[in-house]
């Protein structure tokens, strides 16, 4: 992902340790950039899925 405030390129796994002080008990969806904590939607399942296919596609093209 990219955070597109800062600019900072980073995992969606590295987000989870920006939100440990977050008081909502649930998981609200929102992917917060550790560096400067602005708060990005999550990539639907959906979008995932066309983004790998697209990669297998593009692999397979070279």
């Amino acid at each position: 992902m990219k955070c597109p405030l800062c600019g900072l390129s980073f995992k969606e796994v590295d987000s989870v340790a920006a939100c440990r002080g977050c008081p909502i008990s649930k998981p609200c969806g929102l992917i917060k950039c550790p560096n400067c904590g602005y708060e990005i939607p999550g990539e639907s399942d959906l979008i995932k899925l066309l983004k790998k296919w697209k990669e297998k596609r593009n692999a397979i093209k070279r």
